[in-house]
């Protein structure tokens, strides 16, 4: 084909022949050859364009946004406001007070210190341009997620948050951090900023700025502070209350060490501290805290719960770290209404004072000062906290007695293991149902079995008594700890600790090991008190809380539903209430509880408690419309330290068991504001519903175990008293039934509630 006819043929539409002669193939249905729509629609220039396109766009609009946005004017401390605490009534409670802060100049903070907090937080801080481009990215990508929690960022962004803004996990609260910060860099010298940051952060103790922190945690000025005292302070700001070194867990004390260590690391890789002052330095315990007005007593307690419970909950719904949360409460306005109800707060105070605090005289036994309690009553039905006491006051003892989870529950636990055989049909390892007439062996140090073999796990009862054949239900009446770990490996540990968590102990870490058996696990009367409300509740969760309502400018949080699910079945749940009707009525809670004028038919359940050494000792009841929960700490310093003889108690060796002052606390106050109204039970099981005389089921025991009072020692069935010139009367006689000769060995280490390895307990004992 010639020039000329190719170009007629394009002319035509045609297309120019293919080489050879042979015309291009058509395109399918006859048209023109395919080509994809995809590649003429995406060109590699039009990506380009698009792609700068966009890049001018957002510039554009970072540099509009960046215009609009000024520095605004620093209203810290014009945003702090009280805030205010009220009983469920109406009533107020306290007010936080004014805010503590004192501004001090950057001159009058050691280098060092100053070079703690940026160790801390930032070590880039003097060379960077005072924004984490790449932290606030995530932080925005988690906040339009969901997640919420930011990324790390600057001490220059963290300053902005401070003064200038607020807390808001929100995208543009996040965008105008980073525009504010950039100006702020540009206006303020590094030590303007840092001389900022120091002063408005938060420090817990109700401490804003470094000055009022080192006097809350020191009693020093911020200008006397060494740099071990300033890691300390920078450290604290990742989680004021948690990392507190008197209020915190030993988790709690475990993490800031750390922190701490982390913060005088980085000064030495930094080159701002020498290897051998580092060396050289130790962990500076910070002082107890100095009191606030209108905080005493049990006042403090109830607000520093509070304030705990509205952060977690502000921290779950709003993505807030827990240093953000404390910034969003502490002095922000909030009017906070607590479920407590002022009559039994009142009554509850008043038993503890009556049944102990009146008894206890340091000067004249030292290990009076060594006795702490604590409480928590709760509604079953409605989950409220109506009534809490946390201690002598909140100044005198940091640590809330009431929620501290560092002791052994002891035998409170076992109703716990009996609602797992329930729950589970459990059955002994020679098949038959695990139920409260149910026969065990109650010999003392009885080898725990698994199909045969023995577990290595044989713990004595209390007082090395020995009780042969015994029901379920006297097991439980007498607290026998032979039973109930023979009871815990049949119905498999790991489901006990599984119903244990349901029924809201935190498990977390802990071993599903026999020794658990005894409750050697550490817990809280808040804990307790929420597991029995469960059980009171007919087996629906309940998860006790403080909080009826929190407000602040027109907002309010919503607090989560305290009854959740049905956990146990309603019939496990009533059976195990109904065990534990005969230990009031005829085991170790009878002198302290059965027999208290006050009771008036009341029916009760509830379990005492007795750790190993005499460390705690507990007493959880319930009626059915109130859950109480008493416990007592030996404490001295750091240290678990045992209660024996405390108050003076006759006769020898004087130990504090459950069966009496908890007992006497608990009876002293519960029956002074519940209602008498009867248990509404679907059981066939159980002292409350059929007391029987002899055991119904067929292994023949040698011994016809009976539902009649033992005179075998258990734990104290009456209250000690303290000493008198009377003769002991007829329960203080010798037991009957003859313990083994067998010698007691050793408990857990002295002054740890929970040793690392559970088979630390392996012949250990609770003493019920």
């Amino acid at each position: 084909m010639g020039r000329a006819e190719e170009r007629r043929a394009r002319q035509r539409g045609g297309r120019r022949a293919a080489p050879g002669g042979r015309s291009p193939s058509p395109a399918p249905g006859g048209g023109k050859p395919a080509k994809s729509w995809i590649r003429r629609l995406f060109t590699w220039k039009k990506i380009l364009g698009t792609f700068l396109g966009a890049c001018l766009l957002g510039i554009g609009a970072f540099v509009a946004f960046y215009l609009s946005v000024d520095i605004p004017a620093g209203n810290v401390a014009a945003q702090q406001q009280s805030n205010i605490y009220k009983y469920s009534d109406g009533k107020v409670i306290a007010r936080s007070g004014k805010v503590n802060r004192e501004i001090v100049d950057l001159s009058k903070v050691p280098r060092k210190v100053q070079l703690d907090f940026v160790a801390a937080e930032n070590k880039s801080f003097y060379t960077d341009p005072g924004v984490d481009l790449k932290g606030t990215a995530r932080g925005i990508l988690n906040t339009l997620a969901g997640r919420g929690k930011q990324g790390g960022s600057t001490i220059t962004q963290q300053y902005v948050k401070n003064y200038y803004l607020n807390q808001d996990q929100t995208v543009t609260r996040k965008l105008n951090e980073l525009v504010i910060s950039l100006k702020v860099e540009r206006e303020k010298s590094k030590d303007e900023i840092l001389a900022g940051y120091i002063n408005t952060s938060y420090y817990g103790r109700n401490a804003y700025g470094i000055q009022a922190a080192a006097q809350a945690y020191y009693h020093k000025d911020a200008q006397k502070l060494s740099p071990e005292e300033g890691a300390y302070l920078a450290a604290l700001l990742q989680a004021p209350s948690q990392y507190d070194w008197q209020a915190a867990t030993p988790t709690g004390r475990t993490l800031v060490k750390q922190r701490w260590n982390y913060v005088l690391n980085n000064m030495v890789k930094q080159g701002w501290l020498s290897k051998a002052e580092r060396a050289g330095m130790t962990f500076p315990t910070p002082k107890e805290p100095k009191a606030a007005p209108g905080l005493d007593g049990q006042t403090g307690y109830l607000v520093d719960l509070a304030n705990k419970q509205l952060e977690q909950q502000l921290m779950k719904q709003q993505g807030l770290t827990a240093s953000q949360a404390e910034n969003a409460v502490i002095g922000k306005g909030w009017t906070i209404t607590l479920n407590v109800d002022r009559k039994k707060q009142a009554a509850l105070e008043k038993a503890v004072k009556s049944q102990l605090t009146s008894k206890l005289d340091p000067k004249k036994r030292k290990v009076d000062g060594d006795i702490q309690a604590g409480a928590v009553s709760v509604d079953p039905k409605t989950g409220h906290v109506v009534a809490l006491y946390g201690g002598q006051d909140i100044f005198k003892h940091w640590t809330n007695n009431a929620t501290r989870p560092d002791y052994q529950p002891a035998s409170t636990f076992k109703p716990v293991i009996l609602a797992a055989a329930l729950e589970q049909g459990a059955t002994t390892q020679d098949g038959r149902p695990i139920n409260a007439n149910t026969v065990y062996d109650g010999t003392s140090r009885h080898p725990v079995t698994d199909h045969g073999t023995e577990v290595g796990f044989a713990p004595p009862n209390e007082d090395n008594a020995s009780y042969g054949k015994i029901t379920v239900q006297q097991a439980m009446n007498k607290s026998v700890n032979s039973v109930f770990a023979q009871m815990g490996v049949d119905v498999g540990m790991q489901k006990v600790m599984d119903t244990a968590k349901q029924l809201g102990m935190d498990t977390k870490g802990m071993q599903a090991v026999p020794a658990q058996t005894l409750g050697s696990m550490g817990a809280s009367p808040l804990d307790m008190a929420g597991i029995y409300a469960t059980f009171d509740n007919h087996g629906r969760k309940v998860t006790p809380t403080l909080i009826k309502s929190a407000e602040s400018k027109g907002r309010s949080v919503r607090m989560p539903d305290p009854i959740g699910r049905q956990v146990i079945s309603r019939t496990a749940a009533d059976t195990v209430t109904s065990v534990l009707t005969g230990v009031v009525d005829d085991g170790t809670a009878r002198q302290s509880v059965a027999a208290n004028p006050l009771r008036n038919g009341q029916q009760v359940a509830g379990k005492t408690g007795t750790s190993d050494e005499n460390k705690s000792a507990w007493f959880t009841g319930y009626t059915p419309d109130l859950v109480t929960s008493v416990g007592l700490f030996g404490e001295r310093g750091n240290a678990h330290v045992s209660m024996t003889g405390a108050t003076g108690l006759l006769p020898a060796p004087g130990r504090i068991n459950g069966g009496g002052y908890p007992a006497q606390i608990w009876a002293a106050y519960t029956f002074g504001v519940t209602d008498k109204v009867p248990f509404d039970l679907d059981t066939t099981q159980g002292a409350a519903v059929a007391p029987t005389d002899t055991p119904t089921v067929s292994d023949s025991p040698s011994e016809s175990a009976s539902q009649s009072p033992s005179s075998s020692p258990t734990e104290s069935e009456t209250p000690s008293q303290p000493p008198t010139t009377e003769p002991p009367t007829e329960s203080e006689t010798p037991p009957t039934d003859q313990p083994t000769t067998q010698p007691p060995t050793s408990g857990p280490p002295t002054g740890q509630s929970t040793p690392q390895n559970p088979f630390d307990f392996q012949n250990g004992r609770d003493d019920g």
